[in-house]
C-alpha cells in the first residue's frame, strides 16, 4: 500500500470519532477507536477461517480440554493463533441490531486468552458498556464494519503504518517525546545491523532472539523479523520479545505478535528502568527508540538502587541528568546482548555531547568508547518522525567487532539522502528515506572508508581531559599568599581547559597558558577524563565570504531597486 491508501485508511477510522462527540470529549476518543481498530483487524483476519474454526472448536469441546489446547489446535487446522468462539463478524452483529448490545458484549468476551488479555487490558468492555447506555454502539460498531482491514487488502507492513498514525492521533501527545518510529528508519537499522557481523546468526537452525526494551506498537520487532526473512529465507528460528509502558501500544504489540504468528507472552507491559520483565535474560539483537528528552524523576530512586548494586546491575556506566533518560535505554541494551550479538539505537543528538567531564552522560559515553562497543553512528536527516522535526542519529554497537573495525569509531552524515515525504507529509514527516538511500548508507558502512560524509576516527580521538589551571593568590602588595610554603590558588582566576586525550597535559599548557599566564599550574587532583561526540563538527565545510567587490555591487543593486520602487509610487518628481 502506499501511503494515499494508508491515510484513507486512517481517515475512515478517524472519521468514526465523530460519531462519539458529546457523551466522550476529543480526549478520551482514543479509549474507544484504538481498541476497535485492533479488533476489527482480529475481524477480518478471522472473517474467512470462521467455518474452518467452528467444527475445531466444537471437537475441542467434546474432549473438554483446556483453553491452550484449544489455540493450539486452531493454530494447526486454521493457521491463526487465535479465534472467537461465536466465529461472527462485525457484519453480522450488525444485522441483529435489536440485539447487538448483549450481542456485543458477548462477542468480546468470548474471544481466546490472547485477545481477551489484550481487551480487559484496555478496560474495552466498560467503554462498550457506556456506548450502550449513551446509544452509541450501534453507530460505531456499524462504521467499523464497514472499513476494510482484511489481510489481501492490508497487509501486515501497511497494517502497522495505519494502527501507528491512529496511536499518534489520539495518543502522541499523552507523554512528551514518544516518537512513533517511521517504518523506514526501523529497515535501516536492521540493513546496519546485518550488514556486517551477522555471521553467526546466518547459521542454519541458529535461534535469532531479537528484543526491544521500549516497543511500542511492535514495529521495530516486527520489521526485524520480515528483514531476517528476506536475508535469511525463513523466520522459523526467529522470537521477538518487548516490553513497553504504555497500555494501548502494549496492546497493538500483543496483537502484532498474534498476526506474525508469535507469542504474545514474550512482550511485557512495565517500566523497563524499573521493573525489567525480562531480567537476566540476553539477546542476539537489541534495538529500540527510546523516549527523548523525558525525565525519569519518578524512577529515580529505583534506578539508583540498581546502580549502587555490586553485581547485575543493567546501569554499569553512569546515570545521566534526570531531565532525559535516553542513555539508561542504552545501557539496558548493551546489558541484554549476548557477547556477539548486535545493538541499534536512535537517539536525539542531547547523548553525543551534554554533559561535562565526570557527569553521567560523559562516563556512558566513556564506557561505550573504551570499551570499543561503538561501530558506527549515522546522522539523519530532520523531519523523519511524525511529530517532532528534530535530528535523530542511529547508534550501532557490538559486542564482538569485526577486526578492521576494532578500535575505530565509524561516523556517517546521511542528513542529504532523503526524498519528500509522498504523497503529503504525515504530521511533521515531511522527508523519507527510500530503499536506494538506504542502500547506500549501507554500502557507506561496509566500505568503511573516509570520505566527505564518512569519517573514521579512534576512540581517544572523543575524549579529552579536563584540567583546572590556577593562579596565585596575591596580597595587598602583590605578594604571593603562602601557607606551610605552598603557594595559595585564587579562585576569582581559577579556569579549565580541555585538552585532547591524545596530547600531554604539560605541552598543552606550555603552548596555550603559559605565554598568557606564566605564574599558571595544574591542579592535577581535580583532573577529569570527558567524552564527547561532536558530530558535526567533524562534517563542518568551511564557505569563504563573498568577496568584498561582490557584496558592493548587490548594495547598489538593492539601492537603485529601491529608488526606481519609490520613484513609481511617488512619480519622478517627487509628487504623487
Amino acid at each position: 500500500m502506499n501511503h494515499a491508501d494508508i491515510q484513507t485508511k486512517v481517515k475512515l477510522v478517524t472519521d468514526i470519532a465523530n460519531k462519539l462527540r458529546g457523551p466522550y470529549t476529543p480526549e478520551k476518543y482514543g479509549n474507544v477507536i484504538i481498541p476497535m481498530a485492533i479488533l476489527r483487524r482480529f475481524d477480518c483476519v478471522l472473517a474467512e477461517k470462521n467455518e474452518k474454526i467452528k467444527p475445531v472448536l466444537a471437537k475441542m469441546e467434546r474432549l473438554k480440554t483446556d483453553e491452550a489446547s484449544r489455540e493450539q489446535a486452531v493454530k494447526k487446522a486454521c493457521g491463526v493463533a487465535f479465534y472467537n468462539a461465536k466465529c461472527v463478524t462485525f457484519e453480522d452483529l450488525v444485522g441483529d441490531s435489536d440485539n447487538l448490545g448483549a450481542n456485543f458484549l458477548e462477542f468480546i468476551g468470548a474471544y481466546s486468552k490472547s485477545i481477551a488479555e489484550i481487551v480487559k487490558g484496555l478496560k474495552f468492555r466498560d467503554e462498550v458498556e457506556f456506548m450502550i447506555k449513551k446509544g452509541l454502539l450501534f453507530e460505531v460498531v456499524k462504521a467499523f464494519a464497514a472499513v476494510d482491514f482484511h489481510p489481501a487488502t492490508t497487509d501486515e507492513f501497511s497494517m502497522g503504518y495505519v494502527f501507528e498514525e491512529i496511536i499518534r492521533t489520539y495518543k502522541a501527545n499523552a507523554e512528551a517525546g514518544d516518537h512513533y518510529t517511521p517504518r523506514e528508519v526501523i529497515e535501516l537499522c536492521v540493513d546496519l545491523m546485518m550488514a556486517e557481523g551477522a555471521e553467526e546468526l546466518k547459521k542454519p537452525g541458529k535461534l535469532i532472539r531479537i528484543y526491544d526494551g521500549c516497543c511500542g506498537t511492535g514495529g521495530m520487532l516486527t520489521v526485524a523479523k520480515r528483514k531476517l526473512k528476506e536475508t535469511l529465507g525463513t523466520d522459523e528460528n526467529v522470537r521477538l520479545f518487548g516490553q513497553d509502558s504504555n497500555p494501548e501500544s502494549h496492546a497493538i504489540c500483543r496483537a502484532e505478535m498474534l498476526m506474525l504468528g508469535d507469542d504474545p507472552r514474550n512482550v511485557h507491559e512495565g517500566n523497563t528502568l524499573t521493573d525489567d520483565k525480562l531480567k537476566g535474560e540476553k539477546f542476539d539483537l537489541t534495538l529500540t527508540n527510546p523516549p527523548f528528552g523525558v525525565e525519569w524523576k519518578t524512577e529515580k530512586a529505583l534506578v539508583e538502587k540498581e546502580f549502587n548494586e555490586k553485581y547485575g546491575s543493567r546501569f554499569m556506566a553512569g546515570l545521566p541528568r534526570i531531565s532525559d533518560g535516553q542513555l539508561l535505554f542504552l545501557q539496558n541494551l548493551i546489558a541484554k546482548t549476548e557477547p556477539d550479538g548486535r545493538i541499534a539505537i536512535i537517539l536525539n543528538g542531547s547523548p553525543l555531547f551534554s554533559g561535562d567531564a565526570g557527569s553521567g552522560e560523559s562516563e556512558v559515553r566513556r564506557y561505550v568508547l573504551e570499551n570499543d562497543l561503538l561501530e558506527a553512528i549515522v546522522a539523519l536527516p530532520d523531519q523523519m518522525f511524525y511529530n517532532t522535526g528534530i535530528f535523530t542519529y542511529v547508534w550501532i554497537l557490538s559486542k564482538n567487532k569485526a577486526k578492521k573495525r576494532r578500535k575505530k569509531v565509524q561516523l556517517i552524515d546521511a542528513t542529504g539522502l532523503w526524498d519528500e515525504q509522498k504523497p503529503k507529509s504525515l504530521g511533521n514527516k515531511r522527508k523519507e528515506i527510500t530503499a536506494p538511500h538506504r542502500k547506500e548508507i549501507a554500502r557507506l558502512y561496509r566500505a568503511f572508508k573516509d570520505s566527505e560524509t564518512v569519517k573514521i576516527l579512534a576512540p581517544e580521538d572523543f575524549g579529552y581531559q579536563k584540567v583546572t589551571v590556577e593562579r596565585p593568590l596575591r596580597d595587598e602588595k602583590g605578594r604571593i599568599v603562602l601557607k606551610k610554603g605552598k603557594k595559595q590558588a585564587d579562585p576569582a582566576l581559577r579556569d579549565t581547559e580541555n585538552v585532547p586525550l591524545k596530547e600531554k597535559i604539560d605541552e598543552y599548557v606550555a603552548r596555550e597558558v603559559l605565554p598568557y599566564a606564566p605564574d599558571a599550574w595544574v591542579d592535577d587532583s581535580k583532573t577529569k577524563i570527558g567524552y564527547e561526540i561532536p558530530f558535526t563538527r567533524y562534517f563542518y565545510r568551511y564557505v569563504p565570504p563573498k568577496p568584498s567587490r561582490d557584496i558592493l555591487q548587490e548594495v547598489v543593486g538593492i539601492e537603485e531597486g529601491i529608488r526606481d520602487t519609490l520613484a513609481s509610487l511617488l512619480g519622478r518628481n517627487g509628487n504623487p
